[in-house]
């Protein structure tokens, strides 16, 4: 089968376009024709070797495939072939994927692979942040950066139906429309953030704040939290990685809350099954609807995801075999 491989870390452009030998399901696990394979911040960091894990290589990067079962291994009941599943996974810029049968979810009728992908790690994380990890209530005022990006529009559409006032920040004027389109309240920019998000709250401060940027925009939030918020760290796509003054959290009495998607699915497996329900239950009855960007030919990887990782991706972007 065709597939993106990754001989070794390092640069985007090293990545191969070429073939490899077709998956095999396993004991408990299915294997799926790719009808659209996820693209993820994390993705590009991993080829790089710059992400917390590192697989040997070579390796096929790629965590989410939606698509057709073709054939099921041994022990697998809860699926048969012909079911549309999406999954968490690994290899998965590739023709065929393998994914473990408890970490398959069958599509609803008619979904659209590419919205399927979005549902798992953009949306999977930016509802866990919101509801396990701030307990978001409605009334409060929900602050996102990076508003425009795939986890962001998801946490805009989220804390809307969670009932919050939703202020979008985004790096330029058009971001802030597609933020707006997506339900923000408000859409700002990165300059005078603290007087800005202080004035639209009327000088409270934010509730809860969606950080996947870090760097200044970090340093910003720390200083126009409101008592008792939550700022929520999800990553550090500006590339810096924020140091906290803690005297702030002390004065100001908010909290610093991690939110590490990954390690939660594993740790509360049936809390994860819950929330993607819930998820798909807000697809199927019309209240959410991924943005998807594009989808692009698999053999393009490389090239898109220098567009992700550079930050010049609105929503989410699907590869196509």
């Amino acid at each position: 089968m065709k597939a993106i491989i990754c001989e070794e870390f390092g640069p985007l452009d090293d990545l191969k376009y070429g073939e490899v030998a077709d998956p095999v399901a396993g004991p408990g696990q299915v294997l799926i024709r790719t009808e659209a394979a996820g693209v993820n911040y994390p993705d590009g960091l991993l080829v790089q070797g710059l992400y917390q894990s590192k697989p040997d290589r070579p390796f096929t990067p790629g965590s989410e495939v939606a698509g057709e079962i073709v054939a099921v291994g041994e022990g697998v009941t809860r699926f048969k072939a012909g079911d549309r599943v999406v999954t968490y996974c690994s290899a998965g810029y590739a023709e065929f994927a393998v994914g473990n049968e408890q970490t398959c979810f069958a599509l609803p009728e008619g979904m659209d692979a590419a919205d399927a992908c979005a549902m798992i790690i953009a949306w999977g994380t930016s509802h866990h942040a919101l509801k396990q990890r701030a307990n978001l209530q409605p009334g409060e005022t929900l602050v996102i950066f990076g508003a425009a990006g795939a986890t962001g529009t998801a946490a805009i559409q989220i804390g809307k139906v969670m009932g919050a006032k939703v202020i979008a920040v985004c790096s330029s004027e058009e971001k802030q429309k597609i933020a707006l389109e997506q339900g923000a309240d408000h859409a700002i920019g990165y300059d005078n953030l603290k007087d800005e998000v202080k004035a639209l709250t009327g000088g409270k401060g934010a509730d809860v704040v969606y950080d996947s940027v870090g760097g200044d925009a970090f340093k910003a939030a720390s200083r126009f939290m409101a008592p008792e918020g939550r700022l929520l760290i999800i990553g550090f796509a500006s590339g810096e990685i924020p140091q906290l003054p803690v005297n702030l959290t002390l004065v100001k009495e908010y909290s610093v809350v991690g939110v590490f998607w990954g390690n939660w699915t594993r740790r509360d497996p049936q809390a994860y099954l819950a929330n993607m329900d819930e998820l798909f239950g807000w697809y199927t009855s019309g209240k959410v609807k991924p943005l998807i960007e594009g989808r692009y030919p698999l053999k393009d990887a490389a090239e898109v995801l220098k567009r992700v990782l550079g930050r010049g991706a609105v929503g989410k972007i699907a590869l196509v075999p």
